[in-house]
């Protein structure tokens, strides 16, 4: 798998902004399929940081509602990446 396929996009809220002030982590959507050591290397290689530790999760997509139409939002997987102490990433300064 390529690491443009396993990282999807980074998952900024305000929870994980203040992950990544406190603790140095940052969290990323990333396919379902793709595990720890697999997104470790792919963040490795595309942020140049050193990883210490990755935690994973599945997340239910919520049921949603319109009228009378009922539907469903996509599972999707989300990743917890701690980054060595002393490491930046400069594309999330501005936000």
């Amino acid at each position: 798998m390529d690491i443009y396929q396993i990282i999807k996009e980074p998952h900024v809220t305000e929870k994980a902004t203040l992950q990544k002030e406190l603790s140095n982590q940052i969290t990323f959507k990333v396919h379902k399929k793709a595990n720890k050591v697999q997104i470790k290397q792919a963040v490795e290689l595309l942020l140049k940081a050193k990883v210490i530790e990755v935690k994973t999760m599945n997340v239910k997509g919520k049921n949603r509602r319109l009228g009378r139409n009922v539907g469903k939002r996509p599972d999707w997987k989300k990743a917890m990446v701690k980054l060595a102490p002393g490491e930046k990433v400069e594309f999330f300064e501005g936000i």
